[in-house]
C-alpha cells in the first residue's frame, strides 16, 4: 500500500551525501476509500425494500406484487444504467457523475413521503432511485479500479465491492428501528440525508485519473497519461455490448450473474425479512440478520479478492454458487419465530458468499475484454440486475399466490446448482485488448 520517496538530506562530512527513504501511502488507496463511502451512501436505499413492504402494505393497501413490482424497477435500472454510466466516466469523468448520482438517489427516496398512489412508487422508488444507484454500481468499483490500481485489482475489487454490504450493515438496524418506531417516512428521508452527505467528499477529494495529480496507477512501471474524454457514450457502450455478444464468455458470464443477483438481491434482500415475519419473527430481529450477512459479507468479498489475485477466477465462481445454492435449500427448515443457532450458521455461510463472486467475475472480464472490461462488466451487471429484478416481483407474486415462500427458495438452490456449472464452462482469457476492436 506504500511507495517509497526519496530525499536528500546533507552528511557528516563535505561533499558527501545521503539518501533516506520514506514510504508513502498511494493517493489510489485514498480515492478508494472515497469510493468505499460513496457506495456505501448508494447502498443505504437499496437496503432498505424489504422494510418497508409491510407498511407500504398496510398504508395503501398495495398487494406485494405491486410493491415488488416497483423494486423490480429499480433492480432492473440499477443493472442496465451501469454500462452507460462507466462511458458517462469515460467522458464526463468520475466525479461529475457519481455527484449527480447521489443527487437524484436522495430526490427520489425523498420525493417517497408525498406519494399517494402506486405509479407514483414506481417513479420515486423504481426509476428515480434505480437510474442513480446504478450509476454507483459495481461498473463504477471497476473503472476507478482499472484506472488507480496495476497491482492489487483483485483485492481492490473486493474491497469495493464489500462496500455496498457495508452500507446494509449499517442502515439496516438503524432504519429498521426508525420504521418501528415512527413509520417509514422518515427513514426514507433519512436515507435521502445520508446520499446528500456523501456528495462533497466526492466532489472535493474523487480524482478522475492518476495523471490528474502527477501519479502511476499503483504497482504501474510507467506513467499512464490520462486520456481523452470519449464521445458518444451511448453508442460506445452499445457497440461494446455488440461486439462482447459475439464472444461464447460474455454469455456465460451474464447468465451466471443474472443467477447471482436472482439469489441475492432480489430473493434475500427484498424477500427475506417478509418471509421471517411470517414465520412470526420480529421485524427488528429480521432486519438485524440481514445486516449480519453484510457483516460477514465484507469478509467473504474481501477474502474472494484476495483469492482472485491468487486462483483460477472460474473455479471460484463455481465453488462459491454451489454453496450458495445448497444452503438456499436449507432455508425453509430454518425460518421460526426466534433465532436459533442454525438460523445464525445460515446467515453467516450465506453472508460469506453474498457477492464473493464480484471479484472472479471483474477478473473474468478484464482476461477477455481489456480496456472495455469495466463497460462490458456493467452489461453483466445488467444480467444480475435482471435476475434480481425477475425474482424480486416474481417472489412477491409466489406470496400472494401460494402463501408462502418456499418454493422461490427451492427454485432459487436449483438455479445456482446450473450457474456452478455454467462457470466451469468459461475458457481462459488471455488478451488484454478492447473487445470492440477484437475480432
Amino acid at each position: 500500500m506504500t511507495q517509497t520517496t526519496t530525499t536528500e538530506t546533507p552528511a557528516a562530512g563535505p561533499g558527501t551525501g545521503t539518501r533516506r527513504t520514506r514510504p508513502r501511502i498511494h493517493r489510489a488507496w485514498f480515492v478508494a476509500a472515497v469510493t468505499f463511502v460513496t457506495i456505501i451512501g448508494a447502498a443505504a436505499f437499496r437496503a432498505v425494500p424489504g422494510l418497508f413492504t409491510d407498511p407500504l402494505h398496510t398504508e395503501f393497501g398495495w398487494s406485494r406484487g405491486t410493491i415488488g413490482a416497483a423494486v423490480s424497477v429499480n433492480l432492473a435500472l440499477y443493472g442496465l444504467t451501469a454500462p452507460f454510466a462507466a462511458a458517462l466516466m469515460d467522458r464526463f469523468g468520475i466525479r461529475r457523475v457519481v455527484a449527480v448520482a447521489l443527487m437524484v438517489i436522495a430526490a427520489g427516496s425523498g420525493l417517497t413521503v408525498w406519494m399517494t398512489a402506486a405509479w407514483q412508487l414506481l417513479l420515486c422508488w423504481g426509476l428515480l432511485v434505480g437510474l442513480g444507484t446504478g450509476s454507483m454500481a459495481l461498473a463504477f468499483a471497476a473503472t476507478v479500479t482499472n484506472r488507480w490500481f496495476t497491482e492489487r485489482r483483485g483485492l481492490v475489487s473486493g474491497i469495493l465491492t464489500a462496500a455496498s454490504a457495508s452500507g446494509q450493515l449499517i442502515f439496516l438496524p438503524l432504519v429498521a428501528w426508525i420504521v418501528e418506531a415512527y413509520d417509514w417516512r422518515p427513514a426514507a428521508v433519512t436515507v435521502a440525508l445520508a446520499a446528500l452527505a456523501v456528495v462533497p467528499f466526492v466532489w472535493l477529494l474523487l480524482h478522475d485519473h492518476p495523471a490528474d495529480v502527477g501519479l502511476k496507477p499503483y504497482g504501474a512501471a510507467e506513467f499512464v497519461p490520462k486520456p481523452a474524454p470519449v464521445p458518444g457514450a451511448a453508442r460506445r457502450a452499445l457497440k461494446v455490448l455488440a461486439s462482447a455478444a459475439r464472444t461464447g464468455p460474455f454469455w456465460l458470464l451474464a447468465g451466471t450473474f443474472a443467477i447471482c443477483g436472482a439469489s441475492t438481491n432480489g430473493l434475500i434482500q427484498t424477500h427475506f425479512v417478509p418471509a421471517a415475519h411470517d414465520a412470526h419473527m420480529p421485524v427488528q430481529a429480521a432486519a438485524s440478520l440481514l445486516a449480519v450477512i453484510g457483516v460477514f459479507d465484507v469478509v467473504g468479498t474481501v477474502a474472494s479478492g484476495w483469492f482472485t489475485d491468487r486462483f483460477e477466477a472460474r473455479r471460484l465462481l463455481a465453488v462459491y454458487y454451489a454453496l450458495r445454492g445448497l444452503s438456499l435449500l436449507f432455508l425453509p427448515l430454518l425460518l421460526a419465530p426466534g433465532v436459533h443457532p442454525p438460523m445464525v450458521l445460515f446467515i453467516v455461510f450465506y453472508g460469506l458468499d453474498w457477492v464473493a463472486t464480484v471479484p472472479p467475475t471483474l477478473a473474468l472480464c478484464r482476461e477477455h475484454y481489456g480496456e472495455d472490461s469495466a463497460i462490458v462488466f456493467g452489461w453483466v451487471l445488467a444480467s444480475h440486475q435482471v435476475g434480481a429484478a425477475l425474482v424480486a416481483f416474481l417472489g412477491g407474486v409466489a406470496r400472494d399466490v401460494f402463501g408462502t415462500y418456499d418454493v422461490v427458495w427451492y427454485a432459487s438452490g436449483a438455479l445456482c446448482a446450473a450457474a456452478a456449472l455454467m462457470a466451469l464452462v468459461i475458457r481462459r482469457g488471455t488478451a488484454e485488448v478492447p473487445v470492440s476492436v477484437a475480432r
